[in-house]
């Protein structure tokens, strides 16, 4: 081979090993993905400290940054997707007043509805006829891609990441028949600030607190079903798309709040979901 060929060769093989060294390292990189609104279009961006840059392409395919970094003043942080299906995880906590419950024989999960999913600072509405609405502070995984009949120990590669939710309820109607309206209704799924990536869902700290006072507190090491045993449970019977969303569990004890009332989610790593309330006119 000629020495000038060879020079080539080295070069383009140092550049492939530059690009999968970046690749994996960006792989195990925690990184918060915003969904904002900015000039009255909607766009992805990846959040830099207190500015944004904004993102081309797909977040859930193909996609990548853009030179167009935006001050938190110019934009609207929405949710952080739009779910086709959203999903939650009930009794997913092993109480600690109850170490001795017996865990269920798998996940025990039901539907809230994709009209349900709000954003940060976006008022939850209670119904007229519920008196008594629920906070329920939860960490929400967000799919990444296509899960159908996924194994345990491959689940996680179709997780993108992670966000704050709280699963508000109808504390009211917990004796319907089907959880219609306990767990469906209209902005009963609160989700952001952000998709955080490159987090372990198995060690984190929750904390609900309404009007600044402490609620609810918990670690998601307390789960009885893992995020992985979670979204393959799930991916037997029900095909998971990019940006579906599970709502993992709360930590007890779950009760009422007031409309007026303000809520706020914080899970660490992430940041704080922040949600006024009222009361449907």
């Amino acid at each position: 081979m000629c020495p000038a060929r060879f020079k080539l060769m080295n070069h383009f093989l140092a550049v492939l090993f530059l690009f999968v060294h970046q690749a994996l390292s960006q792989a195990d990189e925690v990184r918060k993905f915003a969904r904002v609104e900015v000039g009255g279009k909607v766009s992805f961006g990846i959040v830099e400290g207190d500015r944004i840059r904004l993102l081309e392409g797909d977040l859930f395919g193909e996609w990548n940054p853009t030179e167009n970094l935006v001050s938190r003043s110019e934009i609207r942080l929405l949710a952080p997707c739009a779910p086709s299906k959203v999903f939650g995880a009930a009794g997913n906590y092993r109480s600690a007043d109850k170490p001795d419950a017996p865990k269920p024989p798998h996940p025990q999960l039901f539907f809230k509805s994709p009209t349900g999913v709000i954003g940060p600072e976006e008022a939850i509405q209670i119904p007229r006829d519920l008196a008594r609405p629920l906070y329920e502070a939860e960490l929400v995984a967000v799919i990444g891609k296509r899960a159908k009949d996924v194994p345990v120990e491959k689940a996680p590669a179709h997780v993108l990441g992670y966000t704050c939710g709280n699963d508000v309820s109808g504390g009211d109607w917990s004796q319907d028949v089907q959880w219609l309206r306990v767990k469906g209704c209209d902005t009963f799924a609160p989700c952001g600030p952000y998709i955080v990536s490159g987090l372990d869902p198995g060690d984190l700290d929750i904390q609900l607190r309404v009007n600044g006072q402490v609620k609810q507190k918990g670690n998601t090491r307390d789960y009885n079903f893992t995020v992985a045993e979670t979204v393959s449970f799930l991916s037997r019977y029900i095909t998971l798309e990019p940006g579906d969303l599970i709502f993992m569990g709360t930590p007890p004890p779950v009760d009422s709040f007031n409309p007026g009332d303000v809520l706020e989610v914080e899970i660490e790593g992430i940041g704080v979901l922040r949600n006024p309330s009222k009361r449907l006119e």
